[in-house]
C-alpha cells in the first residue's frame, strides 16, 4: 500500500523530488519528421487492416507490402507484430512522468495526476477509456479483444511504471508508488471501456468515471484500509 510521506505535502509516499531549469524543446530535424511520419503512417494501415479483417488473419508481410516498405524495414521500426497496434501508446508512455515532472512547485505529485486524470475525463480522452468515438471504439475492441496485444502492452505499462518512478525521485518506495499509481490508472481506464463497450454513453459514464477516480486517488494516498460504504 502507499505510506504517507515523511513531510506534508508530499504524497504517495515519495519525496518531491527537485526540479531542473526547464528548457525549450530541441527542433525536431527533418530526418527525425520523416521517422516519425513513417511510424505514424505503417502504424495506420496496420490499424486498418487488423480492424478490417482481425489481428491473427493479418501477417506482417501484407503490412509491409500495403505500406510501401520491406519486411526488414518494419521490423526496424516495430519490432515485434504487436508494437504495430501499440505504437499509438508510445506518446503516453512517459506520460505520467511528465505530468509529475511538469507540476506546479509545491504542489503534491498524486493531486498533479489525480488533476491530469480529471481533466482527460472531462475531455474523453481515449487514453482514459472514456470515450464512444466509433473509431476509437473499434481499436479498443481490437487491442483488448487479442490476447498477444493485451500481453504486450504490459510492457509499454511497465515502461510507464519505470518513467514514472524516476520522476518520483527513484527509490523503493518512488517503484512501488508508481506501481500502484501506473495500475489504478489502467484499471479505471478498462472499467471506462467495459462500461462504454457494453453500450453505455461516454456522457453517462462520467459522472460515475470521476467519482471511481477521486476514490481511486483516496485509496492511493491511504493504502489499503477498507473505503466507506455510503
Amino acid at each position: 500500500m502507499v505510506m504517507n510521506g515523511e513531510k506534508a505535502g508530499t504524497g504517495a509516499g515519495v519525496r518531491a523530488p527537485g526540479r531542473a531549469p526547464e528548457r525549450p524543446p530541441a527542433p525536431v530535424g527533418l530526418r527525425e519528421r520523416k521517422k516519425r511520419l513513417t511510424y505514424q503512417v505503417v502504424s495506420d494501415v496496420a490499424i486498418a487492416m487488423f480492424l478490417e479483417r482481425g489481428f491473427d488473419k493479418v501477417s506482417v508481410a501484407e503490412v509491409a507490402a500495403a505500406a510501401d516498405i520491406s519486411k526488414p524495414t518494419l521490423f526496424r521500426y516495430f519490432p515485434a507484430k504487436e508494437d504495430l497496434v501499440l505504437h499509438r501508446f508510445a506518446d503516453h508512455e512517459d506520460e505520467s512522468a511528465r505530468v509529475v515532472a511538469a507540476r506546479p512547485p509545491g504542489e503534491d505529485p498524486l493531486d498533479a495526476l489525480r488533476r491530469h486524470l480529471l481533466d482527460g475525463l472531462d475531455r474523453h480522452d481515449p487514453v482514459t477509456g472514456l470515450c464512444d468515438v466509433p473509431e476509437v471504439l473499434a481499436f479498443h475492441r481490437l487491442l483488448y479483444g487479442t490476447p498477444s496485444l493485451v500481453a504486450r502492452m504490459h510492457a509499454y505499462q511497465g515502461r510507464s511504471e519505470a518513467a514514472l518512478a524516476r520522476a518520483l525521485g527513484g527509490g523503493l518506495p518512488e517503484r512501488l508508488a508508481a506501481g500502484q499509481i501506473i495500475a489504478v490508472l489502467r484499471i479505471l481506464a478498462l472499467e471506462n471501456w467495459r462500461r462504454i463497450d457494453a453500450g453505455e454513453s461516454a456522457d453517462r459514464v462520467h459522472t460515475g468515471a470521476v467519482r471511481a477516480a477521486e476514490q481511486a486517488f483516496v485509496q492511493l494516498r491511504t493504502g489499503l484500509e477498507p473505503m466507506p460504504r455510503g
